[in-house]
């Protein structure tokens, strides 16, 4: 009765808790003691179709709602010594992977394109030459930015097999997005995305932010029409979230009204411009099915995550280097993973053990904040057990009209998608809770 309390509390408050996007949360994590061998863990697992993902902690400026581990960085020897560990690292995993095979790719951070053009190949060269991720052949993603999304990085992205752009637009009005400390201009935004569209890749992923400082309903639809002008597959719409340690600060229930009123006036527009809607957060084209065939199942399969601030996901275990978001605390394990011996990537030292509560309490958030919903009859067969058996609170959802059920599975209706962190952030286990709750954040 108090979880099912808890939600009812919940839903009178504001429905902007945090990002549910992954289960557990990576302040979750804690250090692993004693350390578990890289071998061990993988040589248990499925490693038929794994997502690789690596991640550049660079950028050219910080944002001021940015959480991310990432700097900015402008001394190109330290840049080059992060790519000499990354190679040293990926090297040291795929040893302990074996034979393994790869469904997807990413390349984010950060931002990814803030690279010269030859860490940008060297990059790009690791991840096919040292890990064995056949870059032409399988779907690969690549994050870019505004001022970093030049010619010659397009091509050599489009060259190599990338058939996804996602970049950072936020709006399309000068104001909102110097509010949070970014440089960009409008004029510069649409240069790099008609460049984008030149460059022919097939899919093109847009992200906005509502809630700015400053932004009206009216201003939030025209950066969502300047966007549809060019017609991107993709199109993902983050409420803004004040968090510890960044460079915002507003809260009030007036916002969260803003935001709400924001959030519906766009999915509206999207859906009738044909878009269809997989999450709170992710608008679709239906036509970029073809581009992203369903051949990484992040259910089912792996994902291995390198470099410093990547997340690996196996079945019971997911792992990563230290968090932080001060540039004091983000510069340090920076140099730390730097200095690394060789030997060390041998080893997970900082994760999460997921018991079988946390495996069913992910499997049931990652399905039910989707379209697709929680298929009772593949929950069944995958924990030997009934859903409502296993997890009675959650009739709740269905009490409150946050969810519909039929015969074979339970979704979200319109608003439950609307309050998905606000569910996601209810159905977290004591444990993670209990985690979160008591990491102190640098």
């Amino acid at each position: 009765m108090i979880l099912i309390s808890k939600l009812d509390q919940l839903l009178t408050a504001s429905p902007y808790q945090t990002y549910v996007y992954s289960y557990p949360h990576k302040t979750a994590y804690r250090p692993l003691n004693p350390a578990v061998k890289l071998t061990d863990v993988w040589h248990q697992e499925n490693r038929e179709a794994l997502f690789l993902y690596f991640h550049i902690p660079f950028c050219e400026m910080r944002c001021g709602f940015c959480n991310l581990f990432t700097m900015v960085q402008k001394d190109e020897d330290f840049v080059s010594s992060y790519l000499s560990t990354l190679k040293r690292q990926s090297t040291q995993v795929k040893q302990a992977l074996g034979e393994s095979k790869f469904a997807r790719f990413a390349l984010g951070g950060g931002t990814p394109t803030r690279l010269s053009l030859k860490g940008l190949e060297t990059v790009l060269d690791i991840a096919e030459n040292t890990i064995g991720a056949g870059l032409q052949a399988i779907p690969g993603s690549v994050e870019v930015s505004p001022e970093t999304a030049t010619e010659a990085k397009l091509s050599l992205l489009r060259d190599r097999g990338i058939d996804r752009i996602s970049i950072g637009v936020q709006s399309f009005i000068d104001t909102e997005v110097l509010a949070i400390q970014r440089r960009q201009q409008a004029n510069q935004v649409k240069e790099t995305l008609t460049r984008i569209k030149e460059k022919g890749f097939p899919a093109l992923n847009v992200d906005l932010i509502y809630g700015l400082p400053g932004q009206t309903i009216d201003t939030w639809l025209y950066s969502l029409r300047e966007t549809l002008a060019f017609q991107p597959e993709e199109i993902y719409l983050y409420p803004l979230y004040v968090r510890p340690l960044t460079g915002m600060d507003c809260s009030d229930r007036e916002w969260d009204d803003i935001r709400l009123s924001c959030y519906r006036s766009a999915r509206s527009l999207l859906l009738a411009e044909g878009y269809q809607q997989i999450s709170m957060r992710m608008f679709q084209k239906p036509s970029i099915s073809d581009i992203s065939a369903p051949v990484y199942c992040c259910q089912a399969d792996g994902m291995v995550g390198l470099g410093c601030g990547a997340r690996s996901y196996t079945s019971k275990l997911h792992y990563a280097s230290e968090y932080a978001v001060g540039a004091k605390g983000i510069g340090s394990i920076l140099q730390a993973y730097i200095n690394s011996p060789t030997e060390a990537f041998d080893y997970i030292d900082y994760g999460f053990n997921l018991d079988l509560e946390d495996r069913q309490r992910r499997y049931i958030l990652i399905s039910l904040l989707s379209n697709e919903g929680i298929d009772l009859e593949k929950y069944q067969d995958r924990f030997n057990a009934g859903l409502f058996t296993d997890y009675p609170e959650l009739k709740k959802l269905l009490e409150l009209d946050l969810a519909t059920k039929t015969d074979s599975t339970i979704k979200l209706t319109e608003f439950g998608i609307e309050r998905s962190d606000t569910i996601g952030y209810w159905f977290f286990s004591d444990t993670v809770n209990r985690l979160m709750d008591g990491y102190e954040l640098s």
